[in-house]
């Protein structure tokens, strides 16, 4: 009898336990989901934060585990691929940084964008700009041979580097570095000046074999600079442009979203493109460049790493038609979607005046608004296509620079 009652309270008890289990699990296990989530993104936050830059050695730490890791912020909030790669080089001009941030929220269809933030300089301020991105995809990647990594050796300026306008019998006497090694107009290499085109060949490297989330994706990457402005038709028209490409001009190579324009006659130009050989004075403002592309200027790796001229675009249109046997042809917009807002920088030595140059950008997108997103895009201008040579601007004659430049592509 005894024993009997046992049983029954027993069964009773496993039931009140099984039946709490159950009311356990509907109540809290349904919220995995978004705890999992929420841990996910807790956990890619913190890693965005991992960048120190306290010391010279922790951000040359930080540099190369940000570019191993390559956390994607907003990865969850847009987890499809991306339709469009946009590669911004950075350097220290946080003011127009700020500006082409601005302009890329307001870009229809921004977050089927991947925007990848390629910096030579570090700081704090930069990188929180980026990180307070929300409405796209974000990945920041860093040149790992920045001067501000290596002030006092190379690819920084060493202490006993010849000086730039030394004369190279003086030079070989007191014995300094690069003694042996001047340009082709007899100066010797100035770390700032030559940090550009390092960092953009670096960075053409680094996306193309090195970005993961890029490694499926068989579209045009956008180049541009911190001190660019993007049209809020932008993606639209890339769109539209590599169609338009596929119909009109099979053969481009290359395409220019901007020109150096301006919003000048826009209405008119909004629709018309044209195609023409490649040219750095007018084609090195928003290049879409391909994957093939991109194999052809690997070819010529070499030719472009000893060029003497400290400039990467006028670097490549020596190539076109050397190297690179085929002129380079592009297929250039004429309605620029790409704006320049820089009036200072590497060669301009004046004070900045981002807030005039934001003025001119409002002022000049309100007479083009009605001019955006074409529904069709016409080809009105077949230009030559042929190797234009030019005077070479030297700034590049140090065998160190070529050497670094050339194991780019083994030492990413």
């Amino acid at each position: 009898m005894r024993f009997r009652l046992l049983k029954k309270n027993f069964i009773v008890l496993f039931v009140v336990l099984v039946v709490f289990l159950v009311l356990f699990y509907v109540t809290f296990g349904t919220n995995d989901g978004s705890m999992e989530e929420t841990r996910k993104e807790s956990t890619q936050a913190e890693g965005l934060n991992t960048f120190e830059f306290g010391t010279i050695l922790s951000m040359r730490t930080s540099v190369y585990d940000s570019n191993y890791k390559q956390l994607i912020q907003n990865g969850e909030r847009f987890p499809s691929e991306p339709e469009m790669a946009i590669v911004v080089q950075v350097h220290n001009r946080p003011a127009y940084l700020q500006m082409l941030i601005r302009s890329l929220q307001k870009v229809d269809g921004i977050h089927k964008v991947l925007v990848i933030f390629s910096h030579d300089y570090f700081s704090e301020e930069i990188s929180n700009m980026v990180k307070e991105i929300t409405f796209c995809k974000v990945l920041q990647i860093y040149f790992p041979y920045s001067t501000q990594l290596y002030p006092s050796e190379f690819p920084g300026q060493d202490p006993n580097d010849c000086p730039r306008d030394a004369a190279k019998e003086e030079a070989l006497r007191t014995g300094c570095l690069n003694a042996e090694h001047p340009d082709s107009y007899g100066h010797y290499r100035e770390a700032s000046i030559t940090q550009t085109k390092h960092h953009w060949w670096w960075k053409l490297h680094f996306v193309f074999e090195r970005v993961k989330v890029l490694q499926g994706y068989k579209g045009f990457v956008v180049f541009i600079e911190e001190d660019n402005y993007l049209l809020p038709d932008f993606h639209h028209y890339f769109k539209s442009m590599v169609e338009h490409r596929k119909t009109s001009c099979g053969d481009c190579d290359v395409l220019a979203l901007g020109n150096h324009k301006g919003l000048s006659g826009f209405r008119d130009l909004s629709t018309k493109t044209e195609t023409a050989g490649w040219l750095s004075t007018k084609h090195n403002i928003g290049m879409g460049i391909s994957r093939e592309l991109y194999y052809k200027l690997m070819g010529c790796n070499k030719e472009f790493c000893v060029y003497d001229d400290y400039n990467w675009d006028w670097t490549l249109q020596n190539l076109s038609g050397t190297c690179i046997s085929k002129p380079l042809k592009v297929l250039v917009a004429q309605g620029s979607r790409v704006l320049h807002t820089g009036d200072c920088g590497l060669h301009q030595k004046e004070a900045c005046r981002p807030e005039e140059a934001q003025r001119r950008v409002d002022e000049a997108l309100r007479e083009a608004e009605s001019a955006l997103f074409p529904s069709t895009l016409s080809l009105t201008e077949q230009g030559p296509v042929e190797h234009q040579p030019h005077m070479k601007n030297g700034g590049w004659g140090d065998v160190r620079d070529h050497t670094l430049c050339i194991n780019y592509a083994s030492r990413l």
